[in-house]
């Protein structure tokens, strides 16, 4: 390696951060907050004490826990467990009041409508909010006391909403834990974390946590939620150089806070509409290459129906996740492709729900990240209207604006990670053209055709040799050229 390559080797970040600036410049996102935010950010101290607050019941003496990714700082959700007669269990998960300090029309909430989630980079996150709030005054971090609004949900022992309820309250956060750490102790692999250990109650909490939120996602999945697995790859820098792309995988911290969200999420919509308030649904339709993913499912000895069905196509997917757990995450990429991407719509209560196809329920919304994405802000304000029976803050064409411009934002941001990522991809494959490697299949269309390496998470554009294959192929490639500025990776079929 000469003195060039070293130079370039510790640039990496520099040189990623860049490409990240410039991608969303040019897809009409904002990088930095304007002048205008920052003004009214100065202005903003911390706000008065949470416990001050009359309307919000005081529940900081339960055991309240956050579980996040392990550098995460903008904490929006907590949990807790409890234990009832006759095998139920009251979950409550309790939400940042964002809105608390972050008012609608506000220079601050304009900014953040603008981009209307944070953006997460290989090399920079590009947060929806200021770190002064999101990592701070808005998070629900350790050992301060925060407003919040709690979903409380009673799970039966089949893994059933019971009852439920959403109200405000004052919390705190007694345990700061990571995903990683709490799924090996979960899982036996290590005897004890410290942050667990340290608070008398808490691991008995997570362990009833755990076990609740188990029931959950086996009753879900029975239903027809899909059990998808794909793999994100993340880059990991020695310094500031890019040395390897590591596979964030699933696993049972993550799905404790999964199937509690989703639940949360049902409840809120719900909880809405019986009041009679529109609300911001996520939906994802009806397939509309449902067509393929039964030739898929056929070239695996599998029938499904001619019309899409969400629990036949489940047990294909279990079937095919106990045959070959490695290449699973592979098959999901290929069928989340063919199911279509989410989107935001503006409801009235009443109206007949579109659903979301995916998980297998009518009543879905995005509502418990309202530091990182703006319809759970919506949502929250739309809430706190309906808790305190005050007149609702946005009118049904706002919403469908809203909605809208949220869906359109979010397909923008997607691109600009997606580039990012593929351009710090390029600099670890820089070295490597000529290399043959197994891939699939992850999009065919008239734009182009695109394969994703079975061995190292890396996607890319098929320069030729793709006629007569489609979405879920198994092909061998050869790598022919990247380009580190454009996110460019290219191969050619061998």
């Amino acid at each position: 390696m000469n003195a060039t390559d070293n130079q370039k080797d510790a640039q990496n970040r520099t040189i990623l951060q860049k490409i990240a600036r410039r991608a969303m410049l040019m897809r009409g996102l904002q990088p930095e907050f304007s002048p205008q935010a920052l003004a009214e950010l100065a202005k903003i101290r911390a706000p008065a004490k949470a416990s001050s607050d009359m309307q919000a019941r005081d529940l900081r003496d339960l055991l309240w826990c956050s579980i996040d990714n392990d550098d995460s700082e903008d904490l929006d959700q907590l949990s807790v467990a409890e234990e009832l007669s006759e095998g139920r269990t009251r979950i409550r998960v309790a939400v940042a009041d964002v809105d608390a300090l972050v008012k609608k029309d506000s220079a601050i909430d304009r900014d953040a409508q603008h981009n209307t989630t944070s953006v997460y980079t290989a090399a920079q996150i590009f947060p929806m909010l200021p770190l002064k709030l999101s990592t701070n005054l808005t998070s629900l971090n350790l050992n301060e006391d925060r407003l919040a609004l709690v979903v409380e949900m009673v799970i039966g022992p089949d893994g059933s909403l019971q009852d439920s309820d959403v109200y405000r309250a004052v919390v705190r956060n007694h345990a700061k834990l990571a995903y990683n750490s709490v799924a090996a102790w979960l899982e036996g692999e290590v005897d004890e974390l410290p942050a667990i250990a340290a608070i008398d109650g808490l691991a008995e909490n997570l362990i009833l946590q755990d076990r609740a939120a188990q029931k959950m996602k086996t009753l879900r999945h029975a239903q027809g939620a899909l059990s998808l697995e794909t793999i994100e790859a993340k880059p990991v820098f020695e310094g500031d150089r890019i040395s390897d792309l590591q596979s964030e995988e699933q696993n049972r911290a993550k799905e404790i806070i999964e199937d509690f969200m989703i639940a949360a999420n049902g409840v809120t919509v719900r909880y809405l509409a019986s009041r009679n308030i529109p609300s911001i649904r996520r939906v994802v339709r009806i397939p509309r290459r449902w067509d393929r993913i039964v030739e898929i499912a056929a070239g695996h000895a599998f029938k499904l129906p001619k019309n899409p069905n969400a629990r036949k196509l489940e047990m294909f997917l279990t079937m095919m996740k106990a045959a070959d757990p490695l290449r699973f995450p592979d098959l999901s990429l290929a069928v989340i492709k063919l199911l279509g991407n989410g989107e935001y719509v503006a409801e009235l209560p009443g109206e007949e729900a579109t659903g979301h196809f995916g998980l297998a329920v009518k009543d879905y919304t995005h509502s418990t990240a309202p530091n990182r994405r703006y319809p759970d802000l919506i949502t929250q304000r739309l809430l706190k209207a309906a808790i305190e029976k005050r007149p609702i803050p946005y009118s049904l064409d706002e919403l469908d604006f809203l909605a809208e411009n949220c869906t359109k934002k979010e397909d923008i941001v997607t691109k600009v990670e997606r580039q990012v990522g593929k351009s710090a991809a390029a600099l670890l494959l820089e070295s490597r053209i000529g290399e043959r490697f197994e891939s699939m299949v992850t999009g065919a269309s008239e734009k182009g055709t695109w394969v994703r390496l079975l061995d190292i998470p890396v996607e890319g554009m098929l320069k030729s040799g793709f006629k007569g294959i489609d979405v879920g192929d198994q092909i061998t490639v050869e790598l022919i050229f990247v380009d580190v500025e454009q996110g460019f990776i290219d191969f050619k079929r061998v």
